[in-house]
């Protein structure tokens, strides 16, 4: 069941990479990216890895894209709605092209490594994130909030820049 959802969560991830650098409108591209995001997602949660499963849905696919898609709205792009260039379809037919003869190549290859089960003791399953937070809230609490102050400048710094004057702005002057 793992070797389907990882097709899965791999095809649907490189459709919605094409699909976010190739649609002309940027609310479209948004969506891709949020369709992108939330299935690198699931490929963290068949590596067990939970904690950037975690973060990946709760900072990426929330906090960044939404502050993507609120700058987009202050913005207030007009664009035209074509989906793909021509271009965008060439190139996307040889990216497919490439990535299936990579993936003969892979699954011909001699060198797949041993199968199995790993031991016990190599893969740590419980406790992981509980360290992870643990020392990130400790040794690296100042860094941490740093970085939250200067996000929350650059949003502040965003509405500032993308505001538009309005009437009254204008008698103030």
């Amino acid at each position: 069941m793992v070797p389907f959802f990882f097709a899965y969560f791999s095809l649907v991830s490189i459709l919605a990479g094409v699909l976010t650098v190739a649609l002309r409108n940027p609310v479209h591209c948004g969506l891709a990216l949020l369709t992108l995001l939330l299935h690198v997602a699931g490929l963290f949660v068949l590596l067990n890895a939970e904690f950037l499963f975690a973060v990946q849905i709760i900072v990426y696919a929330g906090a960044i894209l939404v502050l993507y898609l609120f700058v987009l709205m202050l913005l207030n792009l007009k664009t035209d709605e074509r989906y793909l260039h021509t271009r965008y379809a060439v190139i996307l037919f040889a990216s497919v092209a490439v990535c299936g003869e990579l993936l003969v190549l892979l699954l011909r290859s001699p060198f797949g490594g041993a199968k199995g089960d790993a031991p016990a003791a190599v893969v740590l399953q419980e406790g992981a994130s509980y360290a992870l937070g643990i020392k990130m809230f400790s040794d690296y609490l100042l860094p941490f909030e740093i970085v939250g102050v200067f996000l929350t400048g650059a949003i502040i710094g965003a509405i500032v820049l993308a505001k538009t004057p309005t009437a009254a702005d204008a008698e103030q002057e």
